[in-house]
């Protein structure tokens, strides 16, 4: 993720490590109500659930936050976001069946959990994840077991243990969206999702409006952000029940918050303990390439460019006037128009070193080798272009685009990956053999001939991906470096 750069130096700074002991109450009964005023902690004393105002507001609401991070209270998460208590009259309360009540003064309901089974004995505990859940207090800790938990309803920020993504069977999503302001928890305009229309991806919201796209997983990373490949404790999950990203804490001496800010940017900041503050590491997304479909349809964004945006090779601007304008959003044609829905014949160019454009209108198969996956993009004339799906081992799988592509960028240092553009035959230079002759590496022409294939293997149930969610790998992966 190009834009920020992180000082070496910064890292050399005492981090903070929570390895505390706490002997306060990690549950809530149904014969022990939580007060305005009374708190629990996590059984390891990290973090602590209670009533709160936020910033300078005189609102309450209950939350979570860490317990010895202080001066600074640092929420992660809120219950009654979008309903507030106006004084401190408020009582959270546990129910036989297995749900948590918020109440007021006058004991209306203010807010409350769900659940579609019941317990007999059941207990609301705050876990060392900073997880809240309900259970029977016989059950072991399964998930499978939960009557509710904190997790399945994130806020606006992303801790280890939390899921980003859909369960495919009940429709329930996993997204994180910010606050309203820095003194109103309520959901704001801004969300973290994961687009499952086509392959999935990773998406900032404004709204119904896509600000940034990560680009697909390929099996090593995500095709946006290549370091990603290189942080072991993030995971991907894909199958007929449920698609989510999610990251696993393995090293507690460095504490990392990322947040989903009021302003539409996923933020990084590590604590620092001797200066007993969070120490900004970055943001994204940045202006420019960052920027989702800024060159519009086949345009490219080049970052050190200026102009950062020109047409791929073989296309032309749609509008040359508005290029002349530096308005790129109508994006770019074909030279020369495709032969196809004519009875003509079309062949593909590959390009390099890119990162793939946005896959909501694609489809994949995990068993395809890349030939077959190109004869089946070149029998239909409605496919646009083809790739491989995983590039671990050669390339296996298969991953088709249909309609225009949006969201490509040049991606440095070798990274970025191959992707396989239908254009007329004429433009591809198909030879007597049916085998496609050009190939571009960031807009240079090269003679090549891209026509290996490898046999398909099928994508892994289980793969490292980014979560931190975006922006916690280059933090983590520089301090394992210098420890």
């Amino acid at each position: 993720m190009e834009g920020f750069a992180i000082p070496l130096c910064i890292l050399s700074l005492s981090i903070f490590s929570i390895l505390i002991t706490s002997n306060g109450v990690d549950t809530i009964a149904t014969t022990k109500s939580l007060a305005d005023g009374e708190t629990i902690v996590s059984s390891g004393g990290i973090f602590e659930l209670g009533f709160f105002s936020p910033g300078n507001s005189t609102n309450r609401y209950v939350g979570i936050w860490y317990k010895k991070i202080l001066p600074i209270m640092t929420v992660v998460w809120v219950a009654n976001r979008e309903t507030p208590l106006f004084d401190k009259a408020g009582v959270l309360k546990l129910t036989s069946p297995g749900i948590l009540v918020l109440v007021n003064g006058t004991n209306d309901i203010i807010w409350s959990t769900n659940t579609s089974r019941t317990a007999q004995d059941p207990v609301a505990q705050l876990l060392d994840s900073g997880n809240m859940v309900v259970r029977n207090s016989d059950d072991e800790m399964k998930a499978e077991s939960l009557l509710w938990q904190s997790f399945d309803y994130p806020g606006d920020t992303l801790l280890p243990g939390m899921k980003l993504g859909k369960n495919l069977k009940t429709g329930h999503e996993w997204y994180f969206s910010s606050w309203k302001s820095d003194d109103d928890p309520a959901q704001g305009v801004f969300t973290l999702v994961l687009n499952t229309h086509g392959y999935p991806q990773i998406f900032i919201r404004n709204g119904t409006n896509d600000l940034y796209c990560t680009g697909p997983w390929n099996g090593l990373w995500l095709s946006g952000i290549p370091d990603t490949a290189t942080v072991p404790e993030i995971s991907y999950y894909f199958n007929t029940e449920e698609v989510f990203y999610t990251r696993e804490l393995t090293n507690t001496s460095v504490v990392t918050r990322s947040v989903l800010t009021h302003e539409g940017y996923i933020t990084l900041s590590v604590w620092v303990d001797q200066t007993r503050s969070w120490l900004a590491m970055g943001s994204a997304p940045k202006a420019g390439c960052d920027m989702y479909a800024s060159c519009g349809s086949y345009g490219i964004c080049i970052i050190n460019n200026s102009p950062v945006c020109e047409c791929l090779d073989k296309f032309l601007p749609k509008y040359p006037k508005d290029w002349d304008r530096f308005d790129w959003s109508r994006g770019c044609v074909r030279k020369t128009p495709l032969g196809c829905h004519e009875g003509g014949e079309d062949g593909f160019v590959k390009y390099s070193r890119v990162k793939l454009p946005d896959t909501q209108n694609s489809w994949f198969d995990t068993r395809m080798s890349l030939e077959e996956c190109r004869r089946t993009c070149l029998e239909n004339c409605s496919c646009m272009a083809y790739a491989n799906l995983d590039i671990r081992e050669g390339g296996t799988g298969c991953l088709l685009w249909f309609d225009d592509l949006i969201d490509f960028k040049e991606l440095m240092g070798g990274s970025g990956q191959d992707i396989y553009l239908r254009m007329a035959s004429s433009e591809s230079g198909v030879n007597v053999a049916g085998k496609d002759l050009l190939s571009f590496d960031l807009g240079t022409s090269i003679g090549a001939d891209n026509t290996m294939m490898t046999e398909a293997s099928g994508v892994s149930a289980m793969v490292v991906v980014l979560l931190g969610f975006v922006l916690a790998i280059v933090v983590e992966e520089l301090f394992w470096r210098l420890t």
